[in-house]
């Protein structure tokens, strides 16, 4: 039987699917689908992850939308176990997306985190170079800035949402980072897909980057 690649998340599902970039390099059946609150009641994620006062928190959103403020401990504690959980059921390959947390663990499965393979990834194709990064509007740019600090230099920041269809907020971002020096462009969320990288590609003249497909090139080579 092939490898599984179990896509793990928090909510029932990820926001800006990255399954599109997979199944250019994997079978559907290869993907499998797992998430934290999956057939949770909202009674029973109040109860289990709700933040008490002053404690760390987390948004995630609901397949409607709607943001959902958690326990940022408590759902790292929940992912911690549902990682246990799979490996005892036999997977081997676990994707971990929307938890930018640096301390869950796996026994003996491999366990990609984006925040944690992507930067070093585009460090060593790119050092040296001027960095530009382009982000969605819901990407914390505090949270980003910390993400990619290891870069040789400064990574510069523009914002433009995938999800809305607008080809012009696009291009006014990629010509910010572009009028700010940047020598390749990285597109850093879920929701950019090929037909962005290719089109701002050909429009600035500069290398793009699609970080969440580097990703999934990596994990189907983990697969046999």
């Amino acid at each position: 039987m092939k490898q599984k690649l179990v896509i793990v998340t928090i909510a029932y599902s990820p926001r800006g699917d990255i399954t599109p970039l997979l199944l250019e390099h994997l079978p559907e059946e290869q993907i499998l689908r797992v998430s934290l609150l999956e057939g949770l009641a909202a009674a029973e994620i109040e109860e289990q992850y709700a933040p008490g006062e002053n404690e760390p928190t987390l948004v995630t959103h609901l397949p409607d939308g709607a943001p959902l403020t958690l326990s940022a401990g408590k759902v790292e504690q929940g992912l911690q176990q549902l990682i246990w959980r799979l490996e005892e059921q036999g997977a081997e390959t676990i994707l971990l997306l929307g938890y930018a947390g640096d301390h869950l663990r796996a026994h003996g499965a491999v366990l990609l985190e984006p925040d944690r393979i992507v930067p070093p990834l585009v460090k060593a194709i790119v050092d040296g170079y001027q960095v530009g990064i382009m982000i969605s509007a819901e990407d914390p740019l505090r949270q980003q800035a910390f993400k990619w600090r290891n870069l040789s230099r400064p990574a510069r920041f523009a914002v433009a949402s995938p999800d809305h269809g607008d080809d012009e907020t696009l291009i006014d971002a990629a010509l910010a980072l572009q009028e700010q020096g940047a020598d390749v462009v990285v597109l850093d969320s879920p929701g950019y897909h090929q037909r962005h990288r290719d089109f701002l590609q050909q429009l600035l003249g500069i290398p793009v980057l699609l970080s969440h497909l580097l990703l999934a090139k990596m994990a189907a080579e983990l697969l046999v």
